[in-house]
């Protein structure tokens, strides 16, 4: 049976990635005491383990749900190119091309998956899941797996800022096809260069869509995190 303080934390943190609660949103004890259900003491473990996350920090009237900025989105991608280069290329080296050989023909057919009516393109970012865990069997080294589950917790935070963008998404797809025929292929180096093209092409749309999007500007007043904002996706 799992903890209260688990069962806390598991639900705060999946409303946040999904952005049901806003960056900026209250995170106050007795209110989401109360929504969940759960008594305080596991509630503060679970906003303890938030802030660990990065998900939270402190604001001026207790703790809030940290802010997506242009500043912390860069730097987020400077240690996402960093661990995923390294990773493609050991993924090159030490390569079972099984897995990626089925990757490359679902690559391929990705138009097709964009195509379909899931405004969330829930078939597309389980293939890019796959993916990853592709490429974290392929590593085989439990620390550098381990730092990137810890970024991939931001990046499913921010995926949002993309998926409103098909033609994006189908551009991502030809780049991850790029990086699979690398791995496919033995090619270490070709695997890196290709994941830090990727990236940068990631950041720089990402970016573009963090300054239009309107959900991300401040506002006069913070919702509490009892009442979650019914402007966000």
């Amino acid at each position: 049976m799992a903890r209260a303080s688990d069962t806390a934390y598991e639900a705060l943190r999946s409303q946040i990635i999904s952005w049901e609660l806003v960056p900026g949103t209250v995170l106050a004890e007795v209110e989401l005491s109360s929504r969940l259900g759960i008594s305080r003491t596991p509630v503060r473990e679970a906003l303890a383990r938030l802030v660990a996350d990065g998900l939270a920090e402190p604001g001026g009237r207790g703790l809030v749900v940290s802010p997506v900025s242009a500043e912390n989105v860069t730097e987020l991608f400077e240690l996402r190119q960093a661990l995923e280069a390294q990773a493609a290329s050991i993924a090159a080296e030490r390569r079972d091309a099984e897995p990626f050989l089925a990757l490359q023909r679902e690559l391929r057919e990705v138009p097709a998956l964009l195509a379909d009516h899931d405004p969330a393109h829930h078939a597309y970012y389980d293939l890019v899941a796959r993916f990853d865990d592709a490429v974290d069997e392929a590593v085989g080294n439990q620390f550098l797996v381990q730092a990137l589950d810890g970024v991939r917790t931001h990046l499913a935070r921010i995926r949002r800022l993309s998926r409103d963008n098909p033609a994006r998404l189908l551009d991502a797809a030809r780049e991850h096809l790029l990086i699979v025929d690398a791995i496919v292929d033995g090619d270490a180096r070709l695997a890196a260069d290709a994941t830090r093209v990727h990236l940068h092409r990631s950041l720089h749309a990402t970016l573009d869509s963090l300054v239009s999007d309107e959900a991300l500007t401040p506002e006069a007043s913070i919702p509490e995190a009892s009442t979650p904002s019914t402007s966000t996706p």
